[in-house]
């Protein structure tokens, strides 16, 4: 195990901020080896829809573009993938059928659950190594800071999703 960090002011923004980004590091690369242990054809922002699909449930495409910050004209090339893989289907929108209406497939539901299982398992080898009272804090911190990002807990879903 490495040499502790300085833990930062709690009003030093910018000492957060880098801890919060290296924190972040650890964590796409933990994602990255979970969704390649499963799928090494699904590239990150393809497993990020599948886990707001996963998370929200179906979605007209617009509203799938914008979970994801992305062009529809993205969102649908990355839809068109998804697909043909069979991990997500489009149909048409019962209420108006110009639009269309994305949902995850069962083999996509699965795709999700393993590499959520995957990313738990590590994460709790990482948070086992680290000090008791220092997870109690870390608990507190993340959560405060899930909230002011405006991501759904884990409690407040079915199972247990990307980030």
């Amino acid at each position: 195990m490495s040499a502790p960090h300085s833990v930062p002011a709690p009003d030093d923004v910018d000492a957060v901020t880098e801890a919060v980004l290296t924190a972040s590091r650890l964590l796409v690369a933990v994602s990255a080896r979970s969704l390649a242990a499963v799928d090494e054809s699904i590239t990150l922002p393809q497993f990020r829809m599948l886990v707001v699909l996963s998370s929200r449930g179906p979605l007209k495409v617009t509203a799938l573009a914008d979970f994801l910050a992305v062009n529809p004209s993205t969102a649908t090339r990355m839809l068109d993938r998804l697909v043909a893989a069979d991990l997500v289907s489009r149909a048409a929108n019962p209420a108006s059928r110009r639009e269309l209406v994305v949902s995850l497939t069962t083999a996509g539901a699965d795709v999700v659950h393993e590499v959520t299982e995957r990313r738990r398992r590590e994460i709790t080898r990482i948070v086992s190594r680290m000090p008791s009272a220092t997870r109690n804090g870390l608990v507190r911190a993340l959560t405060a800071f899930t909230e002011a990002g405006d991501e759904p807990g884990v409690t407040d879903q079915a199972e247990t999703f990307w980030p």
